[in-house]
């Protein structure tokens, strides 16, 4: 009993003390020391040093770092340059009006689903500004795009998550054709992006955190409360569209020709704009690079919450919460509640650790043999593990999506949970009903 105390204790206090005083980043800080106190007692200085080594040898950290400076010194570049402004004009011709705007911003997340990273940092960077001239408070636009980021990478198989996925199933004789069987399955996330969309169009009614954000964008109240450093737009500082579409496109086509690796799109985008803006004489040189700088430096509490995110996933999971949340249960349930037991076990888990790969590695070894021993088709069990995932990652303060979509917005990761919350209890909800159904042989 103690060690399950200890294992949530961490996860518990980030939860609670972010809640009460809006400061995540505080309350990271104060939920990883925690955690390292009881993962390494009284060698708790050297055991969090070292872990703060181990986050900054993580590959990908050291990617969502990179990620996370490029883009801070992009959309810099992109406002300074005045390309922002006329990217903006160009598309307030197509988003005439908050649907118009929304549903464009869902069909852009659509098209980026090679990768959460993606989607979630080029949808927010392209339409906050149309969102803030058609005063859509900009956690409509994050939550839109944080759902989609995640749930897209799990429901369209051609992204790196599929692949990876198909890779673990595969060791159970399975392949790609079960995982595209399992699909019509995946109940949350297919939910979720349908309900994206109906709340977009206004057909679904505004709840919780999203409700109050209009409330205050009605009463003449700005339409973010911003995390990170973003600058204001110059509006008077107006170049052609071109000088974003190009970037743009040149970021999405060198993430596709480098095998989906965004860092390798994001700086020959970078390059695109130096060829851009100085030889247009925009900006110098120098300027460009001032600018840039500028940028990335804005990304700083961002950034070190991110490392501080990845040190407490670690010591979630050295602290046990595998084992407590998914490895425990055995065999002793009824075979009927597996599926619905398998998504909520996961999504507890993802959400507990802040990581989705490694929980996929270890909850597809434990529910795939569980299932086939009972006679459960296998494409469900798949469906039921990956809507987990999406769940849990898509409602994790400290998942890499929700910081991207922080960084594309401004919007404080807490926030976008919180607003999130309502839509993704709903979808829940309907996707154990949808597997109890498959459980009892009903779907």
């Amino acid at each position: 009993m103690l060690q399950i105390v200890m294992a949530f204790a961490p996860l518990v206090f980030l939860i609670l003390y972010a809640l009460k005083t809006r400061k995540m980043a505080d309350a990271m800080v104060l939920a990883t020391l925690l955690a390292m106190v009881l993962l390494h007692r009284q060698h708790f200085l050297t055991g969090t040093i070292d872990a703060m080594y181990t986050a900054l040898s993580n590959s990908s950290y050291q990617f969502a770092l990179c990620v996370i400076i490029g883009f801070g010194g992009m959309i810099t570049l992109f406002q300074e340059s005045g390309a922002l402004m006329g990217f903006r004009d160009l598309l307030l011709k197509i988003a005439s009006g908050p649907k118009r705007t929304l549903v464009l911003a869902w069909l852009m997340s659509a098209i980026m689903f090679l990768d959460e990273y993606l989607s979630a940092l080029t949808v927010t960077f392209s339409m906050r500004e149309i969102t803030d001239k058609n005063r859509i408070p900009r956690e409509h636009l994050a939550l839109q795009a944080n759902i989609i980021a995640c749930c897209l990478c799990v429901a369209v198989p051609f992204s790196s998550w599929t692949a990876f996925s198909v890779g673990l199933i595969s060791a159970h004789g399975l392949g790609f054709s079960d995982y595209v069987r399992a699909i019509p399955y995946m109940f949350y996330p297919l939910g979720m992006m349908l309900l994206c969309l109906l709340l977009a169009v206004g057909a679904f009614p505004k709840l919780g955190g999203l409700k109050r954000a209009y409330q205050r964008v009605q009463s003449g109240g700005d339409t973010m409360e911003k995390l990170v450093d973003i600058p204001d737009v110059d509006e008077s500082r107006v170049s052609s569209a071109w000088n974003a579409i190009v970037p743009l496109a040149v970021l999405v086509g060198g993430t596709i020709a480098y095998g989906n690796d965004l860092v390798h799109g994001m700086i020959m985008a970078i390059i695109a704009q130096f060829l851009l803006y100085v030889p247009q004489k925009i900006m110098t040189v120098g300027k460009f690079f001032e600018h840039f700088f500028n940028g990335a430096k804005g990304m700083t509490m961002l950034a070190i919450v991110v490392g501080f995110g990845f040190m407490l996933s670690e010591a979630n999971r050295g602290l046990g919460l595998f084992d407590t949340l998914i490895t425990s249960i055995g065999g002793a349930v009824p075979a009927f509640l597996i599926p619905a037991l398998a998504f909520l076990l996961v999504a507890a888990t993802v959400f507990a650790v802040g990581s989705c790969w490694v929980v996929m590695t270890l909850a597809i070894p434990v529910f795939l043999p569980l299932a086939a021993s009972v006679g459960l088709p296998a494409p469900v069990i798949v469906a039921a593990i990956m809507s987990g995932v999406s769940l849990g990652y898509s409602t994790c303060f400290y998942a890499d999506a929700v910081f991207m979509t922080t960084a594309g917005t401004g919007v404080s990761n807490i926030t976008i949970i919180k607003t999130t919350a309502p839509y993704a209890a709903v979808g829940a909800a309907v996707a154990v009903i949808g597997f109890l159904l498959c459980g009892l042989g009903i779907l």
